[in-house]
């Protein structure tokens, strides 16, 4: 086995093994580290002019300390990435994290360190319940400072590329969705192998699958979790990803109005979750039967999926309406 491939081994075409996730916790790691190498990131360029005269200095310095620029960061400031995981949720995990495993992790970066940097992350590790309290406090005020602002755009992106990869996953089976995902992955007959620069390993998965996360904050390559309690994770590059993301809502909505109509850009953008004709109608101010007749052209230009619940048809976007959308970002 190559000492830099991450092998993680799959039952063949077990549609079930994998599943897919966004990680809040995961975006602001590397936004932190973003702002410590810009020059390196130009793809969040305009982010860095939205945010960079907002930075709170001293909690951002503890999460640079604790983050680096480079490589491993701690495990525990990323939950396993979930379907439904908000930064909300992120942020409380934080405070409850387990003293043993962030001692543990805190360690690590010890290891990996030196000088300045080493004596402060010592002192960290020799108070835990304090240092936990810390940067969970950090991550908060990080979070709402240089995120926040931009997650509806951000997190729109991530479920963009999410409908893509499982759309492709019909079409072309695991192995084609897996290939697609990056050129450092590759399909294997018994599952999925990650090319990295510092780490191999070999992961039966065949109990626990895999979890798929895209990512914006980080464009320049592939990252895994692999160490329990975390579920093994393989992060990637979302697709769509220019230097316009971080634009407002309001300028997105009007690209992606000159497409599809101001209202019909209005009801796609919010179709997110399921609502009904009567509730699309009450959102965006239309009658019901303008709303209707919206919601009809979307359904056959294939962007919004149409299903019964009851007595109820409920309206969500395809994945095909996640793209377009993913793509007007």
């Amino acid at each position: 086995m190559d000492r830099n491939v991450v092998d993680f081994r799959l039952a063949p075409d077990d549609l079930s093994a994998i599943r897919f996730g966004v990680s809040p916790g995961h975006e602001l790691c590397h936004a932190v580290r973003v702002l410590q190498r810009p020059a390196e990131h130009p793809l969040q360029w305009g982010w860095l002019r939205t945010v960079r005269d907002r930075v709170p200095r001293e909690p951002f310095d503890l999460l640079a300390l604790l983050i680096g620029v480079d490589g491993y960061f701690p495990d525990f400031l990323t939950a396993t990435p979930g379907w439904d995981l908000t930064p909300a949720d992120e942020g409380a995990r934080l405070r409850e994290v387990p003293l043993g495993p962030l001692g543990v992790d805190l360690g690590k970066m010890v290891d990996r360190s030196e000088g300045a940097r080493r004596a402060a992350l010592l002192r960290m590790r020799e108070q835990p319940a304090r240092t936990r309290a810390l940067v969970a406090d950090a991550w908060t005020d990080v979070w709402d400072a240089l995120l926040a602002p931009v997650w509806p755009q951000l997190e729109r992106l991530l479920r963009a590329d999410i409908a893509v990869r499982a759309r492709r996953v019909t079409s072309e089976g695991l192995a084609g969705m897996a290939r697609g995902l990056h050129p450092a992955v590759t399909w294997h007959g018994d599952g999925v192998r990650v090319l990295l620069r510092k780490h191999g390993e070999v992961l039966d998965c065949r109990g626990s699958g895999l979890v798929l996360v895209p990512s914006v904050m980080n464009g320049h390559g592939c990252s895994v979790l692999t160490e329990p309690p975390a579920q093994p994770t393989l992060f990637y590059p979302a697709l769509g990803v220019t230097a316009a993301w971080a634009r407002d809502p309001g300028s997105s909505a009007d690209a992606l109005g000159a497409l599809v109509g101001p209202a019909r850009a209005g009801i796609l953008l919010a179709a997110h979750h399921p609502r009904t004709t009567s509730q699309v109608a009450a959102d965006h101010a239309l009658a019901a039967s303008t709303a209707s007749h919206h919601l009809r052209v979307l359904r056959e230009a294939g962007l919004v999926a149409s299903t019964r619940d009851g007595a109820r048809v409920l309206h969500v976007r395809t994945p095909l309406g996640e793209a377009v959308v993913g793509g007007s970002l």
